[in-house]
């Protein structure tokens, strides 16, 4: 349990707009209990400008340690995702439980002094290197747990289901058998995975990960959904080779396959989604799920561009996550999206509105979305949602005589985490001063694992 804390922003984006001079009370439990506009900070916590701090929606946390180790091309001119599946799948077949502890927590950290409250991670490395499950099936879902404890950031952990090659239901391949399971086997991780967050705060939850269609048999995806009231997220239409193996062997494109064989809804999160048509991409919104959206991954391994314009305007959700972690920073995420809409359809400000600025409307998409997609009561500062929360430095020169939308707008299109004072996962202050509280001692961790490691691809 967290002490009662107060807080006062000079101004704050309330879920009914921008406030001047805002009072912020925040119960034992983490949850807003007060908010007041126009009254004295006497006694209270001084902020700058306050935001609610969004979900990060997607996350693989072990490729952190990849970052910067996949740049150069290999033999084969047409270097793509495939390629670089390959790489990675070299890479993980040195990691240890204490090496994916170490590794998870420098994510988390990072998540939080770029202003996210919460990690949600798609966590499919389950086994032992050449797959042999480890005496307790969960190991590395409870090391992902260990780091949430040390990161103090909120956490929704979904293990991932992953039987197969391919379509065809081809086994896994060396670099894949360390995801494997079964769905008698997945049930069991889940059960044991999910009994690991018993001594997380009360604020962390799971859910599952059925992987894609080329790796998981469709017949068996109402039995994953069934075995939790949480989120289901799943990767849809990343990849061209994708789309054309799930269309050769299930006869519908992947988007049409999900409409007319899954139960949809705001539980459910698609990832991705950089390969769709018009008239799929308005329907998949108009069901209510959340587009999981990793724009700097999707450009680094070259997915594609998501229309999220057309996904908008036809009222679809989104989630903003890190994938890859080759950069963990919120205000890039959010500006790679926008820049991506403009490049495609050569406009500016692609995604404002004639009541919100572009900064505004993306913010607060993810900040509400991302919540959907983590299935945690945030995603506003409202009486009665958990107390996730960002402090912007008003003193920035960026920030200068800036506000309402425009601080937003200047937070994206102009700044970076340096704006990043403070942030509270769930009433924890886990970032103060744009550091986290327990800097040093996950760095050193960190370059421990990564000396043990060496240079490994």
């Amino acid at each position: 349990m967290n002490a009662m804390q107060t807080l006062w922003a000079e101004h704050a984006l309330l879920h009914s707009g921008w406030a001047n001079d805002v009072r912020v009370t925040i119960d034992a439990r983490g949850y807003i209990d007060h908010v007041q506009t126009g009254v004295p900070g006497d006694g209270a916590q001084r902020v700058g400008i306050l935001l609610p701090a969004p979900v990060n929606g997607h996350s693989h946390g072990f490729q952190r340690a990849m970052a910067g180790l996949t740049e150069r091309r290999g033999p084969d001119p047409r270097d793509s995702f495939w390629t670089w599946r390959k790489l990675m799948f070299r890479f993980l077949d040195r990691l240890t439980p204490e090496h994916v502890e170490a590794i998870a927590a420098l994510v988390q950290m990072e998540m939080l002094e770029a202003g996210y409250a919460t990690n949600v991670e798609f966590h499919y490395l389950h086994h032992q290197p050449g797959g042999m499950p480890y005496a307790n099936p969960a190991e590395m879902s409870e090391r992902i747990a260990a780091a949430t404890v040390t990161s103090g950031i909120g956490l929704t952990l979904l293990p991932v289901h992953y039987q197969f090659g391919g379509l065809d239901r081809r086994p896994l391949g060396p670099g894949q058998i360390r995801f494997g399971t079964d769905p008698d086997g997945f049930a069991r991780l889940y059960e044991n995975a999910s009994r690991a967050l018993r001594d997380l705060p009360s604020d962390c939850n799971s859910g599952v990960a059925p992987h894609s269609l080329r790796a998981v048999a469709p017949d068996v995806l109402d039995r994953i959904a069934a075995l939790t009231d949480g989120p289901m997220h799943m990767h849809l239409a990343e990849q061209q080779a994708e789309v054309d193996e799930v269309s050769a062997s299930l006869g519908r494109r992947p988007v049409e396959w999900v409409l007319d064989n899954i139960a949809l809804g705001p539980r459910v999160s698609f990832i991705h989604c950089t390969r769709m048509q018009p008239h799929e991409t308005v329907a998949l919104a108009q069901t209510g799920v959340v587009a999981g959206l990793c724009p700097i991954t999707e450009s680094s391994l070259g997915d594609g561009i998501f229309d999220a314009v057309r996904w908008f305007d036809a009222g679809g959700h989104v989630a903003i996550g890190s994938d890859s972690n080759i950069r963990i920073t919120l205000a890039e995420e959010l500006r790679t999206l926008e820049y991506s809409q403009r490049l495609r359809d050569r406009s500016r400000a692609a995604l404002a509105t004639e009541t919100a600025s572009t900064g505004r409307r993306l913010f607060e998409a993810a900040a509400r979305g991302g919540a959907l997609a983590a299935g945690r009561e945030s995603g506003a500062i409202r009486v009665g949602l958990l107390a996730d929360l960002m402090a912007l430095d008003a003193g920035h020169i960026d920030l200068a005589g800036r506000r309402g939308d425009t601080c937003l707008d200047s937070y994206v299109f102009a700044g970076d985490d340096r704006m990043v004072l403070d942030v509270w996962s769930a009433g924890r202050h886990m970032v103060r001063d744009g550091r986290h509280v327990r800097r040093a001692a996950i760095l050193a961790a960190y370059r421990a694992a990564m000396h043990d490691l060496g240079q490994t691809l």
